[in-house]
């Protein structure tokens, strides 16, 4: 096999029936392809290593490692790429999520892209749910304007503010966006070196938002390639679809990336920014006898964690809700 040598990483945190799933499909994805793939368990401590390392015996292009913490997200995969492959560097790093599961030629086509492109350093994805319909995982870069925007739900202002929204329709072809979803995601090796990895600082969410605004600041792109399909169940980790609450490592990811991009003065206009627009859509909702779209107590919260006491950082133990 010739190339540039991928390392596949799929990140475990107690599901390693998914997780396995997730495998079968990476490693009918990397075919023909040179590299090999590194699950790593989170500290799932549910025996989910166990049944990792049992099923991979006769796995000769797989290995399993142990984080030691559950760290998050970008930890976890960071781990990995930290570890790198038994028999030498890599040249492309491909991310994983243990509930995604590449079509045959998904990967290949991440590769041939970053080939045809030099000057994208990152490449993702078409998601689709299990039932075929695409997920909307194509974004521009959070800021005060899209804040306001996404907060209010109100038609004459999306409109008016159409172009700075965050989410931006799945495109019908290749093209350049701000970032992408992080479920099925290709980075250059030397884009990491360059740049750095995941922010561990990030226990989940924003971490590949601000990946690829790090990237976009070194000028590199970050490139959606439709020709690449992976199937994604979604949350299967995290439990979003189940939340009742906003947890807190939410709004400690989201105060994070704000001050990193452009300062503490910058995240609080975008906060306020978000109050605002929470506060149209409520009084909306009032006058229509309709509930907030919101989880219970959310600007409540976010107000708590902008201008109360400092969050607590998740302890290495805690886990996302399930």
């Amino acid at each position: 096999m010739t190339g540039p040598r991928i390392h596949c990483v799929i990140l475990n945190w107690r599901t390693p029936d998914m997780t396995l799933r997730a495998l079968d499909a990476a490693q009918a994805a990397m075919d023909g392809l040179p590299g090999g793939i590194t699950v790593v368990d989170n500290d799932s401590g549910d025996g989910s290593e166990d049944r990792l390392r049992a099923a991979i015996a006769d796995m000769p292009r797989v290995r399993v490692v142990q984080s030691g913490r559950n760290g998050g997200f970008g930890a976890g995969n960071n781990h990995a790429i930290r570890a790198g492959l038994p028999d030498g560097p890599a040249d492309l790093i491909y991310i994983l999520n243990s509930d995604a599961f590449p079509d045959a030629r998904a990967i290949h086509a991440l590769r041939d892209h970053l080939a045809a492109h030099p000057a994208a350093g990152l490449a993702g994805s078409l998601i689709v749910g299990e039932d075929g319909v695409p997920h909307l995982t194509t974004f521009r870069f959070p800021s005060i304007a899209s804040e306001f925007e996404g907060a209010a739900r109100f038609g004459p202002i999306s409109r008016l503010l159409r172009h700075r929204a965050v989410p931006v329709p799945t495109p019908d072809h290749a093209r350049p966006v701000d970032w992408l979803a992080g479920a099925s995601l290709m980075v250059r090796a030397d884009v990491l070196s360059e740049i750095g990895l995941f922010d561990e600082g990030f226990f989940l969410y924003f971490e590949e938002t601000d990946l690829c605004r790090r990237a976009a600041a070194a000028g590199w792109e970050t490139h959606f390639v439709p020709d690449s399909r992976v199937v994604h169940v979604g949350s299967a980790s995290t439990g979003m679809k189940e939340w009742a609450e906003t947890p807190d490592y939410w709004f400690a990811s989201r105060r994070r990336y704000f001050t990193k991009a452009r300062g503490p003065v910058h995240a609080s206009l975008a906060t306020l920014a978000h109050i605002a627009g929470g506060a149209i859509h409520r009084a909306r909702c009032a006058l229509t006898g309709r509930r907030p779209a919101d989880p219970p107590r959310f600007l409540r919260r976010l107000i708590a964690q902008e201008w109360g006491p400092a969050p607590r950082a998740p302890h290495h133990t805690e886990s996302p809700p399930a």
